[in-house]
Formats: C-alpha cells, structure tokens, sequence
C-alpha cells in the first residue's frame, strides 16, 4: 500500500502485530487471522508480518475478500468480522477465465462492481466488514460509502497516526457488545 509515495503498510503491520498480542494476550478463545491482497490474495502467518513488504502490484479487494470470507466459513464461528485496512481503491480483479484483469487508473466499473458484489457475499455470509480507510481522495471515500452500504459494514475514516485506535476501539466495542 503504497499511495501517493506514502508508506501506509508499515502502520497496518504495526496495528496487525498490537492486535495479534491483544487477541493472544486476552481473548484466547478468539481467531485473527491476516489476509493481504496485491494482484492476487494470501494469508499470512502471525510470525512473518514484521516481514511484510509492499511490492509493485494493484490492489485485488475482491481476492482479498473472498479468501477472508472462506476462511471465516471454515471457523464456523458465530461472529465473523474483517478488519481492511485500504487506501480504498480496487485495481485488480481475475476474469472468469482465471486472467488478472487491471486497471490503476480511477476507479474501473468493471472492478468496482466485482469488488461490490463481494461484499454483498459477505453480508449474506453474515461477515461484517469494518473498513479503514487511509486515504482521503472524495473519489475514493465515496466508492468506500457505497461498499459499505452494500455489506451494511461499518467504516472509519483515518490518518495513518490514528489508524491503532480506531482498530482497537472497534475491535473491542463489539468484542464486548456479542457477548
């Protein structure tokens, strides 16, 4: 994530690394688990995030999504969440014939609704997306605007000095409100 030459993964590690340990530290019995999302989506191993670059790619939230939602379908868990953290701008989507599709240029419709339609999945999944978004463009805050409306998420508009509380406020609000 790298936007505008700003560095906005190394806070994202930050906040993933503080939350790692207040999960493990307090909360035993709940589950984090880390998904990033280049050109393609991965999860990652708690141990290899202080290890984490960013690298030439575009961003695929819809990958990112739906590896985070199959994961969470695996739990079988009562309460699913995701955390993003983005600068709230799809660039990448796979075809339907397994090609990547891309596009950094503005926001693609073809992108956008791919991405829209993920997060509708979730909301039928019962997956509440939280959004944080590190970018402050109207253009994008608007695309966050409507795939929030579309999951019935929650976002949080931040800077990236305020990224740790909004992420623990939240996780802990509704860490406490579902029990």
């Amino acid at each position: 994530m790298i936007l505008y030459g700003e560095d906005r993964i190394t806070p994202a590690k930050e906040v993933a690394l503080g939350l790692s340990e207040l999960i493990s530290t307090k909360f035993k019995k709940d589950r984090l688990s880390v998904v990033l999302f280049g050109d393609d989506a991965k999860q990652v191993e708690l141990r290899d995030l202080p290890f984490i670059s960013v690298g030439p790619f575009h961003t695929n939230t819809k990958a990112g999504l739906r590896l985070a939602r199959n994961i969470l379908k695996k739990q079988g868990s009562v309460n699913k969440q995701i955390f993003m953290i983005t600068d709230g701008k799809p660039s990448a989507i796979f075809t339907d014939d397994g090609r990547l599709y891309k596009n950094s240029f503005g926001l693609d419709p073809k992108i956008v609704n791919k991405t829209l339609d993920e997060a509708v999945a979730c909301r039928r999944d019962k997956i509440k997306i939280t959004t944080f978004m590190i970018a402050s463009d109207y253009y994008l805050r608007n695309f966050i605007e409507e795939f929030t409306n579309a999951n019935n998420g929650t976002a949080y508009y931040s800077g990236l000095d305020k990224l740790g509380n909004f992420i623990f406020s939240d996780y802990l609000k509704n860490r406490y409100k579902n029990r």
